[in-house]
């Protein structure tokens, strides 16, 4: 409760910078409460004059009739207008407050470390950043003016209650505590079922999104009934938690109204008997009842309002959540990276572990020369990606150094340090726009000619030329109108333009075919002409050339030397070349 209490009040800060607006919500709110409790009893005026004129056999005083109805539509209209104002006034506020959550939340994701994003499913994230916020707005838009009537109106009603009769108001503002008292007890026993709600939800969010990327491949292995039932466990636990929140929410109304119907009974038998012996007319019996439905109404549309509310409670508290995530942990001290970069890389007796107690990289020693070609080969888990990692600083080691040029990587920016790198990973990733678009961006100051060019050199050129538009053909968001072949190309072809220091391959050539890949190393032996290059690989035939060869397993170099010293060393290196290309070769 204490947690959602603060993030409520959090919330508060965006609403702060409109409050000029704010404020003049509430004057119309006010202005429309103050009507809407007019009303009753400028209707049951006409009533009561011609109940007068009747006991005491008069004419109908028609001119005072026609006063009151005039009066009567002076406050419908004033009531109308207020609300309506009151109503365009919030949703400007609501929608600008919205938009710089919004804001905050993307520049937030921004500062994040990669770390939130690998322990984190990215459908649950998009949950939070579109339906919780959503679930905000919405709650802000529809309760906020109702609730603030609702608090008004009650207190307005009352007080005309107590003009028209004390004894009977005070007899009716018991069904107040009772309900609060009801409504208390609901929201105490709901709440823990809408958190569970809207983290469901998100849970479901990621589940589709991860299940559906990957919808290819769970088709070509037949998991579709696997994926489904594991949708089900999930469809279902939100089923469980949707079904008794809103279950148990919706006991709030009919409760309450039972107090409501029940005064409402009492005052019209009391009423009956004050106007009989002459405490009061018949028009302010009218007006008085009306008052009670008035209490009851607000208290009615807070609770139909309960669902929205706790909804709202429980998304803010997860929007907060991302909020209140720690930063990357800027310098204390920065360096300025020099103007001239040679590509001198070296690690001086640098630790690493994504978890404390399992260390992955220890007391790792080695040096790159400026222009020279690195390959880093070892089996799945040896740390050959984290080393990369390492380098462009989206994680930080915990013990050594990183120096580029004899610079600690750690005392540099780090959109400095990845300015450095040109970069082509496994995961071809291009977002939606026109191919000349996504080459652009690797440099988004290049010209078409610089953008043909670095197609050109990563020979995709005569590809984009047999498609439809060329250089303006639009890949979808998906990117799946193209090859994965192709889209690792044109990858590859951004990394180009670039114009990097030190160039950084994560198996580059392993969505491609074996005469594309020739293609390919021809490409990129110029590409590497003069940088400082670090190339992952599977593929042991691609990396014959490289100045130097790593070996990794469990975190450590157990070999490194060119390709001839480690296949005459007879070692590690040598069973793993050999597997690849021997007939029935078998990795040990």
């Amino acid at each position: 409760m204490k947690k959602t209490f603060s993030s409520l009040m959090r919330l508060g800060q965006y609403i702060k910078p409109y409050r000029v607006s704010f404020i003049l919500v509430i004057f119309f709110t006010v202005l429309t409460v103050a009507f809407n409790a007019a009303l009753p009893y400028v209707t049951g005026l006409p009533t009561t004059e011609i109940s007068k004129n009747v006991l005491n056999h008069e004419s109908i005083n028609f001119d005072y009739i026609i006063m009151c109805l005039i009066w009567i539509t002076i406050v419908g209209v004033g009531y109308s207008a207020a609300q309506l104002l009151s109503g365009v006034l919030m949703a400007n506020v609501v929608q600008s407050a919205m938009k710089d959550l919004r804001r905050d939340i993307e520049e937030k994701i921004n500062r994040l470390p990669v770390s939130y994003f690998d322990k984190n499913q990215q459908g649950n994230i998009l949950s939070r950043v579109t339906n919780d916020v959503d679930a905000v707005s919405g709650a802000m838009q529809q309760a906020f003016i109702g609730v603030v009537n609702a608090i008004l109106g009650i207190v307005m009603a009352v007080a005309m209650m107590f003009y028209i009769n004390s004894l009977m108001a005070v007899i009716s503002l018991i069904m107040i505590p009772l309900s609060i008292f009801i409504s208390k007890k609901i929201v105490q026993i709901s709440q823990k079922y809408f958190q569970g709600m809207q983290n469901s939800l998100g849970e479901l969010n990621g589940y589709v999104q991860e299940n559906m990327t990957g919808f290819s491949v769970l088709k070509v292995y037949g998991r579709e009934k696997q994926t489904l039932d594991g949708f089900k466990n999930v469809n279902h636990k939100l089923n469980h938690f949707g079904f008794r929140a809103a279950f148990i929410s919706g006991l709030m109304m009919p409760l309450v109204q039972l107090t409501a119907y029940a005064t409402y009974i009492g005052m019209a038998v009391m009423g009956s008997f004050y106007v009989i012996s002459g405490v009061i007319l018949v028009g302010q019996l009218q007006a008085f009842i009306q008052y009670i439905w008035q209490v009851s109404q607000p208290m009615g549309n807070i609770t139909q309002l309960s669902s929205v509310l706790q909804s709202a409670s429980a998304a803010t508290t997860r929007v907060f959540e991302i909020l209140d995530e720690p930063e990357e942990v800027p310098n204390e001290v920065t360096v300025a990276l020099p103007e001239s970069i040679e590509g001198h890389v070296k690690f001086d007796h640098v630790s690493f572990a994504y978890d404390p107690s399992k260390p992955l990289i220890r007391d790792l020693n080695f040096e790159v020369k400026a222009g020279q070609t690195v390959a880093i080969v070892g089996p799945t888990g040896a740390g050959k990606t984290t080393l990369i990692n390492l380098l462009m600083r989206f994680y930080d080691v915990n013990e050594g150094a990183i120096r580029v040029d004899g610079i600690d990587t750690k005392t540099l920016d780090r959109s400095e340090v990845r300015s450095i790198f040109g970069m082509v990973l496994q995961d071809a990733w291009l977002y939606e726009g026109t191919i000349a678009d996504n080459i652009r961006f690797g440099h988004l100051e290049a010209t078409d000619y610089e953008v043909v060019d670095a197609a050109k050199t990563a020979n995709v050129d005569h590809f984009i030329r047999t498609m439809p538009g060329g250089y303006d053909m639009e890949i979808n968001s998906e990117g799946d109108n193209i090859s994965l072949g192709q889209k690792q190309l044109l990858t590859i072809a951004r990394a180009v333009i670039s114009n990097p220091k030190i160039l950084i391959l994560d198996e580059a050539t392993s969505s491609v075919d074996t005469r594309l890949e020739a293609l390919i190393q021809k490409a990129m032996d110029r590409v590497m002409e003069g940088r400082t290059s670090f190339v992952i690989a599977h593929r042991l035939s691609t990396i014959r050339d490289a100045d130097l060869i790593l070996v990794m397993n469990q975190g450590e170099i157990i070999e490194k030397g060119t390709h001839d010293s480690l296949l005459a060393q007879g070692g590690f290196y040598e069973k793993l070349y050999n597997s690849q290309f021997a007939e029935d070769g078998d990795y040990e």
